[in-house]
């Protein structure tokens, strides 16, 4: 076996913060194209507003996430960011700073290793609609 890296980039279109996507999909297939039989992916999500984690995807839970992060980071709220460049989205950088940038996942026999009810998703925390850009690295052994 050899030492291997892949890369793919993923473009996800995103409505006003908090707005979440289900990317597991997309990154287990770049897990399959990269022929990795065992490693690491590590998803980083391009920008200071936006975020990855990993949570069941279903209604109640996305709701509750929601409601959480604008609890942590309410955008109702005065933040300095916004005091000096006006453009209302003080709570996005803090939001997306909170959650963080990127997520590590095992790659186990050129799968995904996550949880029956664990998915990927990437959230937009900024106060206007963005597409995302998620960098997809992928590193490990593969079959020669």
């Amino acid at each position: 076996m050899e030492i291997v890296y892949f890369s793919d980039d993923l473009n996800i279109k995103l409505g006003v913060g908090p707005d979440m996507a289900d990317i597991t999909a997309d990154v287990s297939k770049a897990v399959e194209r990269s022929g990795i039989e065992d490693g690491i992916t590590v998803c980083n999500v391009i920008g200071s507003t936006g975020s990855i984690t990993t949570i069941e995807y279903e209604p109640g839970a996305i709701e509750d996430l929601k409601r959480t992060i604008n609890r942590l980071a309410d955008p109702a709220e005065t933040y300095q960011h916004e005091l000096a460049w006006h453009d209302g989205n003080g709570h996005s950088h803090v939001q997306a700073a909170l959650l963080g940038p990127s997520i590590s996942l095992p790659v186990r026999r050129r799968r995904l290793l996550l949880g029956t009810w664990q998915q990927i998703v990437i959230i937009n925390h900024d106060n206007r609609p963005r597409n995302r850009n998620v960098v997809i690295s992928i590193v490990g052994r593969a079959r020669a």
